[in-house]
């Protein structure tokens, strides 16, 4: 098994908190010992794994080049995202500073016990769950708020999202729809402040290598755009800024021989009142009456039929191996039973659950190997120069 994402050093979740540290806020620890400003900006692209990036590093040559030349400090290259490798559980560690066993957002779905059914993380929340009870930790905006203005630059629809509330609140929420006017409205509100915390969210290459995959002409067009707008940032934001560009996962592209419903072999569902999580990691409900004797062989008979190609736990394993960090007692009962965390290049689907046109997506990520939870973070010089609050 790999190691535990190291939670409290070189996480998703030390980000925004040394980002904090760095503009002078002593409440927080630096522990990622980034360089002191007056200004960050935090660039959040949704899909860039550490791996990709170097393999696709032809298509991006300003952050080859960011690559190549940043070389001075001690902050880390290369962090972790959360576990699992997903969107709601990362950018929830990256919003509040806490692991995800303190958050409580443990997977794209997940199973909340209080209706005994599995709702949604992501996009489509459940009306019975208030994000701001689900997840109960102080965002680091919120703590920043009447210290140091904030700001979250991204898709006007994310804005009064559940997600938005849950992982991200406190900040001034900027829409903005294009990726050109997003650089735009990001460089100007940097400009209006003397100091700042800015998030900055960047969803199209995600988008692509689900739709696609990462080997594609697709996913290569959109590295090739965040590229270009990363090298336009630089040189529009104020001078002295601090840019960093990182990410919430990674993404392996699984052929589609490898996407299986699972749900259409009886001894891997046998004893499972609910399946939920990410095609590449399983959280796995049991029957309340369901005993020891039941688990283990629902165990037993994952492991038969799939051998190496996933990893096949139990949640005392999983919690005990510090993949969720800390856990509380409200999020220990969100976890599945058993957890089925891919190995290889393969995708697990229930189609008694979801639609079979789930199957069609090329890009998959949520397991804990290499390529899913590196993550780049990558400090990017400003090439800008201001005389009297005006570029020149």
């Amino acid at each position: 098994m790999p190691a535990a994402p190291a939670y409290g050093v070189s996480t998703i979740g030390e980000v925004f908190t040394s980002a904090a540290a760095a503009l002078g806020d002593a409440r927080f620890t630096n522990a990622l010992r980034l360089p002191a400003a007056k200004r960050v900006c935090i660039v959040l692209v949704d899909g860039l794994g550490k791996a990709l990036l170097k393999q696709r590093a032809g298509h991006a040559p300003f952050l080859r080049s960011v690559v190549a030349a940043d070389s001075e400090g001690e902050h880390p290259r290369t962090i972790q995202a959360a576990f699992p490798s997903t969107t709601a559980t990362s950018l929830t560690s990256l919003g509040t500073g806490a692991a995800p066993g303190a958050h409580g957002m443990l997977g794209y779905d997940v199973l909340d016990p209080a209706q005994d059914k599995v709702v949604n993380l992501l996009g489509n929340w459940d009306a019975g769950v208030d994000p701001l009870n689900w997840q109960p930790c102080p965002t680091v905006f919120e703590q920043l708020d009447g210290h140091i203005p904030t700001a979250t630059v991204s898709l006007p629809k994310f804005e009064h999202s559940p997600m938005t509330r849950a992982a991200l609140r406190g900040s001034t929420f900027l829409g903005a729809t294009s990726t050109q006017a997003r650089v735009q409205l990001a460089a100007q509100t940097l400009a209006a402040n003397p100091t700042m915390l800015m998030y900055l969210y960047w969803s199209e290459l995600d988008k692509a290598g689900h739709a696609h995959g990462t080997d594609s002409p697709e996913w290569e067009h959109q590295l090739e755009e965040l590229d270009a707008s990363m090298k336009r940032l630089a040189a529009t934001v104020p001078a002295g800024t601090l840019i960093l560009l990182t990410a919430d996962h990674g993404m392996v592209d699984v052929p589609r021989s490898a996407r299986i419903d699972f749900s259409v072999f009886p001894e891997l569902v046998a004893g499972v009142r609910h399946t939920a999580g990410e095609p590449r990691m399983l959280h796995l409900y049991l029957e309340p009456d369901a005993g020891t004797a039941a688990r283990t062989a629902l165990i037993a008979a994952w492991v038969d039929r799939f051998g190496n190609k996933a990893w096949v736990l139990t949640r005392e394993q999983v919690v005990e191996a510090g993949y969720f960090g800390e856990v509380t007692a409200q999020a220990a009962q969100r976890i599945g039973d058993v957890l089925v965390l891919a190995r290889e290049p393969v995708a697990f689907y229930d189609l008694r659950r979801v639609r079979a046109q789930a199957m069609e997506v090329v890009g998959q990520h949520g397991s804990i190997t290499k390529a899913e939870r590196e993550v780049p973070l990558l400090r990017i010089p400003t090439t800008a120069r201001f005389t009297k609050g005006k570029r020149r």
